[in-house]
């Protein structure tokens, strides 16, 4: 059973409100360019928060927060970058009341991630990349998350993030940059060695 089988809402049910009745919004207006995009979206809130349940939970705030301001948004534009900067926003709210703020990269970290990482042999496991994903620090995995697996553009991202695109390409280049690393660590364990060493 797919995400979207599984957590569908139904917006027939809650009614509309006033402000959405006034503004002539339709529930099939909302679902037509809304829903198409609940499995990407769910993808996604799975990796940020770590928790299918907690996933769910935020695929839920996001489509409800979406359709409380549809009224305001123009159809014809890009729902699917609206509804991640939505639900980046409801992760970012619920990671302030839920955990604890990770702390500034130091210098260290900022030299190593300077430093060339050889590329990674492509035999380690599909879990083993979503656990290594799972380590970066928050911004960086949002990052990567966007571009490597969502397929946004930069100019998208920084839309999304409202940073500028040269804080997207840092971030995206850091990130790819500890990733690689992470799983360069999971590769020696498992007895691959790097050729150019």
């Amino acid at each position: 059973m797919s995400v979207a089988q599984h957590s569908i809402i139904n917006f027939k049910s809650r009614g509309a409100s006033h402000a959405q009745a006034s503004a002539g919004v339709r529930v099939e207006d909302f679902e037509a360019a809304a829903l198409p995009h609940l499995n990407g979206l769910f993808r996604t809130a799975a990796r940020l928060v770590g928790n299918r349940t907690e996933a769910e939970d935020l695929i839920q705030e996001t489509y409800l927060q979406a359709w409380k301001s549809f009224h305001r948004f123009e159809l014809g534009t890009n729902c699917r970058a609206w509804l991640f900067r939505i639900l980046l926003n409801k992760a970012n709210y619920h990671r302030q009341w839920m955990f604890w703020r990770k702390c500034h990269d130091s210098e260290v970290e900022l030299e190593s991630s300077l430093e060339y990482q050889p590329p990674i042999n492509e035999q380690l496991s599909d879990e083993e990349v979503l656990r290594a994903l799972a380590r970066l620090p928050r911004h960086y995995r949002e990052a990567v998350l966007l571009a490597d697996v969502e397929d946004f553009s930069y100019k998208e991202i920084a839309a999304i993030k409202r940073v500028p695109i040269g804080t997207v390409m840092s971030r995206l280049s850091r990130g790819r940059k500890l990733l690689r690393a992470e799983l360069a660590d999971v590769a020696q364990s498992y007895g691959i060695k790097n050729e150019n060493k």
